[in-house]
């Protein structure tokens, strides 16, 4: 029986192996789709698909700098013990390495892009899942770049459980970049400065503060002036240059920036898991259960 691409897709479909191996698979039982996947379970190819259902929400963050061009990245497994394996932290390095070395816009281009060994970036990952045993994702990652005139902040928390990669123009000195990206890990700025804040947000803050100040009781005279003095410390709380620099409390970022002849071009902030639903695990009702079967 000739086998298809169509065919080849369904069964990569079914089971996450690589299209090679589902070819491969197809070709030797003949086209049939179940013989295929006993195949391919056979050889361990198919385990990465009987972990797709999982979350995949613990893992590492990493940067990687390579002269002018730098890479922060994402990879999850399902649990932090295999973020401790050595094989998972080879994986964050290798896919680091080559998100550097062939750039690509987006995840699903460097998934299908292929790597030195000769294996696509999706390949190579579930051939890592075959392996470990656990769902493994390349959740996501940016390329920075900067000159010669410039530096980047790479700071790596708690072994990877948190990564920021900051860019520094007009100075040289990592040091300094990399106080920034340290500050960046401790107070979760969203936005550099004040004009990255849009409109609409600066107005949805200005109403609640508003109304908030009004259930307070305060006179409406007052309220306008007490709610732009709240704006300020909103501001504060979400732009990186507002900010009391976590090293000096007697300074703000901006000064600190500053005073090093400087300007934060961009920063990135990752941190393990944060916006993936984890599932909650009920330990006492797991047992509970297992019990009321017998």
């Amino acid at each position: 029986m000739a086998v298809t691409a169509q065919m080849v897709k369904e069964l990569r479909e079914k089971t996450g192996a690589g299209m090679m191996d589902c070819k491969k698979a197809l070709t030797a039982t003949d086209g049939d789709m179940d013989k295929a996947i006993d195949f391919l379970r056979e050889k361990g190819i198919a385990k990465a698909a009987n972990k797709a259902d999982r979350i995949a929400a613990e893992g590492l963050t990493s940067v990687v700098t390579a002269g002018n061009d730098a890479v922060i990245l994402e990879v999850n497994s399902e649990t932090d013990f295999v973020a401790k394996n050595e094989g998972f932290q080879t994986l964050v390095q290798e896919l680091a390495s080559h998100l550097l070395k062939n750039k690509p816009a987006t995840v699903e281009e460097a998934l299908a892009q292929t790597m030195e060994n000769g294996a696509t970036v999706a390949d190579h990952i579930n051939a890592a899942i075959a392996k470990i045993g656990e769902k493994l994702s390349l959740r996501r990652f940016e390329l920075l770049s900067k000159t010669d005139n410039d530096a980047f902040g790479a700071y790596i928390h708690m072994g990877g459980r948190i990564s920021v990669l900051t860019v520094l123009e007009g100075t040289t000195e990592e040091s300094a970049a990399k106080d920034i990206s340290m500050h960046i890990t401790a107070l979760r700025p969203k936005y550099v400065s004040r004009d990255q804040v849009s409109s609409e947000e600066v107005e949805h803050e200005r109403q609640v503060l508003t109304q908030q100040a009004l259930n307070e009781g305060k006179p409406e005279n007052i309220v306008a002036k007490m709610v732009e003095g709240r704006l300020g410390k909103y501001f504060e709380d979400v732009c990186l240059l507002d900010q009391t620099f976590v090293k000096n409390p007697d300074q703000k970022v901006r000064q600190f920036v500053e005073s090093k002849g400087a300007t934060v071009r961009e920063f990135v902030r990752y941190e393990v898991g944060e916006g993936i639903e984890k599932k909650e695990d009920n330990f006492a009702e797991e047992v509970m259960n297992q019990v009321n079967k017998k």
